[in-house]
C-alpha cells in the first residue's frame, strides 16, 4: 500500500462507517496525518495499518469491501459467513479480458511481439545481494584464493551517479549511465545501487520482456523497487520503456537504473521510441582511467594482493583497465584456440613467442628475425607452413572490438605482445614453463642490447632452469652451466657441466672439455672433448686435434732424441705443417742419416718449396718408386729432366764419401734421369751395397727396359726383401 491510498481508504471508511466503527476512523485519519511518515518508515507503517484494519474487520464484519482490499494476504475464515470479493486496477489500455484474483504473485504478460513472465517482488534480490556476473558484468579470469571478480574500485563519476541515484529514490526515476563499450558501465551502476539504502529490491527483465505490467504489480505494495536494465537499447520500443510507462513508476518511487552504449543512445534519441531518453538523469562514465582512479587500483591491489588489479595498473592504457579486465578472458580463448592447424598456427605463434620473451623479460619491442627464429621452435604447433607470416602479422595485430590487438607494433619491424597478455594473463593464468631455448634466446639479446639488464634476466633464466633441472631435465643442467659461465661463475659452471656430462649431455662435455682446456689442463680435457667430438661437435673435434697436436709434438720429439728416425720423419712432418720449416729440415735430415726412407716425399716437398727443384725431384721420383701418392701432384711440374748441375752431382758425390746411404742411388737416379743409365749403375750397385733397397729396385728398372727380365726380376727381389715397396709390387707381392 501507498500513502495516497490508504488516506483515501481510511477517508471513505471514515464517511460510511457509523457508531464506533466512524469515530475509529476518524481518529485513524488524524494519527494518519500527524504520525505517518512513507519515506522513513514504509514497511512498519503498512504493518500498523494492516493491523488495525484487521482488527477492524474482526470486530466489525460490515465493513466495506474495500477494507477488504487493502489488507494482503486475509484469510476467508477470518471473516466468517462472508465471500471475499476481488478488485484490481489496470493501467494503461487492457488487452484482451482482465483477471482479478485476491491475491497476485508472478505474473505472466503477453503482448504482440514481447512475452515474459515476472515473478513475484518478493523474490527479487535486494540490490545488497545481487549476483554482478549473472546480472550482465563480463566475467574476468578467475585466481584461486579470489573473488570470482577483483575488488570494485571507485570510479570519478560515482559521485555523480550516487546523487543522481538519490534524488530518484526521493521520487522516482531513470538514471542512465552512459559510456563506450568496455568501459565497466555494468559494475559501475551495480556497485552504485549496491551502495543505496538495504532491502530495495531489484528486477532485471531479459531483453524483450514486456514491461507494461509492473506498475499493477508494484501498486499495491509499499516497498520501493529497482528496475535494472542493462543495455537499455534492448529495452525499448513497443512494451518497452516509454515516457508513459516510466512516469507510473515514479508515481510509485520505483527507480529506473539502465545503462547504453553511447553509439546506441544517439541512434535512439533520433527514433520515436527513444523520446523516454529525454527525461533521463545522464551520468557519463569515461573510458581512459584519471590519476586518481589508477591510484585507488594500486592501493587495492596492494590491500587485497589480488594480481588482476596488480596487472591493471602496469597494462592499460587510452583503452581503460576495463576493458582489460573483460577482454583479456575472451582474447586468451581466442589466441588459444588459433594454434590449430585450420586456423591461424603461425600468428599463435608469433604471439606466443613475443609473450613468452616478454615473459623472460624482454618487454620492450622486438626485432622479427627474433620472433621467427623462436616461433620456429615450439615443436607443439604444427601446420605453421600453411600461414604465411604476412597473414599471420596481420591477424595478431588487428584490434579485437577495435581496442586490443594481440601484438603490437614498435618501430619500424619490431612488435611487442600486447600488454594485457603478459600483465594480466601470465600472472593471473598458470602457463607452461618458458622453454629453455627461448631463455637462451633472450640471453643472447639483453647480452647484446644495453637496454635491457642482463643480470636481472639471467636471475629469471636462473630460477626457471633450476625448476626444470628440478623436474628431471638433463638440458637445463648444462643451461645453467651456460648462464654461469656467462656471468664469469667459473666454478659454478664447472660442477653444472659435470653433473650434465654424468647425465649423459654430450653438449656439456665439449664445454667441459674447453673450460679445462683454457686453464691448461689438456689432458683432463681429451676425454671430454672426444666424447663431444664423437656426438659432432666439431670445435671440440678441432680443439681436440690441436690438444693432441702439441702432444704428439712433444712425444716426438723426445722419440727424436732418443734416436728414432720415424719420430725424427713425423715431427718433421708437424713442424713443416705449422710453419717452421728450418726446424722440419733438421728432424728430416735426422731420419735421412737414419736411412729412413718414407721421409722422401716429406724431404722432397720441402726442398721445392725451398727452391731447390733438381735435388726436390730425386727425393720425389724416389717417393713415386715406393708408392707414396703425396709425390705425385708435386712431380707433374717436372716436365723433363733439369739440366746438368755440376755443383749438385759434387755434393751428391761428397754425401757418397761422407757415408750417407741414400745419397749414392739419388746420384744414380740424377744421372739416369738424363739419360745416363751406364753412369747410374755403379751408383745404384753401390747403393745397394750399403743397405739402400733403392738401389736394388733401380737395376731391376734398368734391367727391365733392357728386356733382360730374369736379371731384373733377380733384382726385385732383392729390393723385396729389404723391404722396398715398388719392388714388392712389381712382384706382385703387395696388395697395393
Amino acid at each position: 500500500m501507498d500513502e495516497e491510498l490508504m488516506a483515501r481508504a481510511a477517508m471513505h471508511l471514515a464517511r460510511t462507517t457509523t457508531g464506533a466503527a466512524g469515530a475509529r476512523w476518524g481518529k485513524f485519519r488524524h494519527r494518519m496525518a500527524s504520525d505517518f511518515d512513507p519515506p522513513q518508515d514504509l514497511i512498519s507503517a503498512r504493518h500498523w495499518w494492516e493491523d488495525r484494519l484487521r482488527e477492524l474487520l474482526e470486530r466489525d464484519p460490515d465493513a466495506g469491501e474495500e477494507v477488504r482490499r487493502l489488507v494482503d494476504g486475509v484469510p476467508p475464515a477470518a471473516v466468517a459467513g462472508r465471500a471475499t470479493a476481488a478488485h484490481n486496477t489496470v493501467s494503461g489500455s487492457a488487452h484482451g479480458p482482465v483477471v482479478q484474483a485476491g491475491a497476485i504473485g508472478a505474473v505472466t504478460f503477453q503482448t504482440p511481439g514481447f512475452s515474459g513472465t515476472v515473478p513475484d517482488p518478493q523474490s527479487w534480490p535486494t540490490a545488497g545481494d545481487v549476483d554482478s556476473i549473472a546480472f550482465g558484468v563480463r566475467p574476468t579470469h578467475r585466481v584461486p584464493g579470489h573473488p570470482p571478480l577483483p575488488p570494485y574500485v571507485l570510479r570519478d563519476c560515482d559521485h555523480d551517479l550516487d546523487a543522481a541515484l538519490g534524488q530518484a529514490r526521493e521520487r522516482g526515476g531513470l538514471v542512465l549511465l552512459l559510456g563506450e563499450p568496455f568501459t565497466g558501465k555494468t559494475r559501475t551502476a551495480l556497485a552504485a545501487m549496491a551502495r543505496g539504502p538495504a532491502g530495495r529490491r531489484v528486477f532485471a527483465p531479459a531483453g524483450g520482456t514486456d514491461l507494461r505490467g509492473l506498475p499493477t504489480l508494484l501498486s499495491a505494495r509499499p516497498e520501493r523497487y529497482v528496475i535494472w536494465l542493462d543495455d537499455l537499447d534492448e529495452h525499448l520500443g513497443d512494451g518497452g520503456l516509454e515516457p508513459r510507462l516510466l512516469a507510473q513508476l515514479v508515481a510509485l518511487r520505483a527507480v529506473v537504473v539502465a545503462t547504453m552504449r553511447e553509439d546506441s543512445y544517439d541512434a535512439c534519441r533520433a527514433r520515436p521510441g527513444g523520446r523516454v531518453l529525454d527525461v533521463a538523469h545522464l551520468v557519463e562514465l569515461a573510458r581512459e582511467w584519471s590519476p586518481a582512479e589508477r591510484e585507488r587500483v594500486a592501493q587495492e591491489a596492494a590491500r587485497t594482493g589480488d594480481p588482476r588489479l596488480i596487472g591493471v595498473v602496469s597494462a592499460s592504457g587510452p583503452e581503460g583497465a576495463a576493458a582489460f579486465l573483460a577482454l583479456g578472458p575472451l582474447l586468451r580463448d581466442e589466441w588459444w584456440r588459433a594454434r590449430r592447424a585450420d586456423r591461424h598456427p603461425r600468428g599463435h605463434a608469433l604471439v606466443r613467442a613475443a609473450r613468452d620473451l616478454a615473459r623472460c623479460g624482454l618487454t620492450g619491442p622486438l626485432p622479427m628475425d627474433l620472433l621467427r627464429k623462436v616461433q620456429e621452435g615450439y615443436a607443439d604447433v604444427t601446420g605453421m607452413e600453411r600461414e604465411s607470416v604476412d597473414d599471420a602479422l596481420a591477424w595478431a595485430t588487428e584490434p579485437r572490438h577495435g581496442l586490443l590487438p594481440l601484438l603490437a607494433r614498435g618501430t619500424g619491424d619490431t612488435w611487442l605482445a600486447a600488454p594485457f597478455h603478459v600483465e594480466m594473463v601470465s600472472p593471473v593464468l598458470e602457463l607452461p614453463d618458458v622453454p629453455s631455448a627461448v631463455w637462451g634466446c633472450a640471453l643472447e639479446m639483453a647480452r647484446a642490447d644495453s637496454a635491457y639488464d642482463y643480470a636481472e634476466i639471467a636471475a629469471k633464466a636462473r630460477i626457471a632452469f633450476q625448476r626444470a633441472a628440478d623436474a628431471g631435465d638433463t638440458s637445463a643442467l648444462h643451461d645453467l652451466g651456460l648462464l654461469a659461465a656467462s656471468l664469469g661463475e667459473g666454478e659454478q659452471a664447472e660442477r653444472w657441466f659435470r653433473r650434465a656430462v654424468e647425465a649423459g649431455e654430450p653438449r656439456s662435455a665439449g664445454r667441459l672439455g674447453r673450460m679445462l682446456t683454457e686453464r691448461g689442463d689438456g689432458k683432463a680435457a681429451e676425454p671430454f672433448l672426444e666424447a663431444a667430438a664423437e656426438a659432432g661437435d666439431s670445435e671440440a673435434a678441432v680443439l681436440l686435434g690441436k690438444l693432441l697436436r702439441e702432444r704428439a709434438r712433444h712425444w716426438l720429439a723426445v722419440g727424436e732424441h732418443c734416436g728414432n728416425a720415424e719420430a725424427a720423419y713425423l715431427r718433421g712432418d708437424l713442424l713443416f705443417g705449422s710453419g717452421d720449416t728450418a726446424g722440419a729440415y733438421r728432424s728430416y735430415q735426422k731420419a735421412i742419416e737414419a736411412s729412413y726412407e718414407p721421409v722422401a716425399a716429406s724431404y722432397g716437398v720441402l726442398l721445392l718449396h725451398w727452391g731447390a727443384c733438381p735435388e726436390a725431384e730425386l727425393w720425389l721420383r724416389r717417393a713415386e718408386d715406393r708408392g707414396d701418392k703425396r709425390a705425385i701432384e708435386p712431380l707433374d711440374q717436372f716436365d723433363s729432366p733439369h739440366a746438368h748441375q755440376d755443383d749438385l752431382v759434387k755434393d751428391l758425390q761428397d754425401g757418397v764419401k761422407n757415408g750417407e746411404q741414400l745419397t749414392a742411388a739419388n746420384l744414380g737416379r740424377f744421372l739416369e734421369l738424363r739419360d745416363r743409365p751406364d753412369e747410374a749403375r755403379p751408383w745404384y750397385l753401390k747403393g745397394y751395397e750399403q743397405g739402400d733397397a733403392y738401389g736394388a729396385f733401380r737395376l731391376a728398372e734398368l734391367h727391365k727396359k733392357d728386356g733382360d727380365e730374369a736379371e731384373a726380376r733377380s733384382w726385385y727381389r732383392k729390393a723385396a726383401a729389404m723391404g722396398h715397396p715398388g719392388a714388392k709390387r712389381a712382384l706382385g707381392e703387395s696388395d697395393a
